[in-house]
């Protein structure tokens, strides 16, 4: 569980990465209607976090989350398992080796 002042602290933007392997394809389309692209970036909220974070837990779902924040708001307080890295320095390296793994990076800016 997630407590309140981590949640006013640090989740006002949370962005979760859909999993690198995913394949593209038509989404489920109607007559006439033209096939769209999922958008491979998306919004969270806490609790679809909180969720998501309990699937994993449970062995359900393949699941990192990333702290972008500054190296100093991370140490006074950051998700539970959340690993920090910095905004700007992220490489393949940081990333999980499994390309199935859906990636969560937050931090306390809103944008």
């Amino acid at each position: 569980m997630i407590s309140p002042r981590l949640r006013t602290a640090m989740l006002i933007g949370l962005t979760a990465l859909a999993p690198a392997c995913k394949s593209k394809g038509a989404a489920n389309t109607h007559q006439g209607e033209e096939a769209k692209e999922p958008e491979p970036f998306g919004r969270l909220t806490i609790e679809e976090l909180e969720a998501k974070m309990k699937a994993r837990d449970a062995g359900q779902l393949k699941l990192a989350v990333f702290d972008n924040n500054v190296r100093e708001r991370f140490d006074k307080g950051h998700i539970p398992s959340a690993k920090w890295v910095k905004f700007d320095k992220v490489t393949a390296a940081d990333l999980p080796a499994d390309k199935d793994t859906t990636l969560v990076f937050y931090c306390s800016n809103e944008h």
